[in-house]
């Protein structure tokens, strides 16, 4: 069996709700939904432009703390409060991990965990399986 590494980012959920930020077993890595959560435990303010990056950020640090890059990835899956933010939470995505082209799913909710929230994303990574970059 592979030895279980944990991330954590601090969010205030992850004690409350008893989980980690992100998993490692074996070469896979797996991020919970990640909501747009400051280091103080506040909300990352601004549209979805905004806290679609923070959730970007906090899953790149947890996949780094973890091992990986952001070339590693090879699924997402983005949560969106207002159909209206699909492109701006898309070109988000794109210039976090549009090099390594993961599939990907956009789904709306309707709620997330703050009322302020209005994007969540996870991810899923798989490092040293020889996809990344290239043709």
């Amino acid at each position: 069996m592979s030895e279980r590494r944990h991330a954590f980012t601090g969010s205030p959920y992850e004690a409350q709700f008893g989980f980690a930020r992100a998993v490692r077993t074996g070469n896979r890595i797996t991020v919970a939904g990640t909501g747009p959560v400051e280091d103080d435990g506040s909300s990352t303010q601004g549209g979805a432009t905004e806290q679609a990056a923070r959730c970007c950020t906090l899953i790149l640090r947890a996949i780094e703390e973890l091992g990986g890059t952001a070339a590693d990835v090879v699924r997402t899956r983005m949560f969106l409060t207002d159909p209206a933010d699909q492109d701006a939470v898309g070109e988000v995505h794109a210039r976090f991990f549009g090099a390594a082209s993961p599939a990907a799913t956009m789904v709306g909710a309707a709620w997330l965990c703050r009322s302020e929230w209005r994007v969540e994303i996870e991810a899923e990574a798989i490092l040293g399986d020889g996809s990344s970059g290239g043709a």
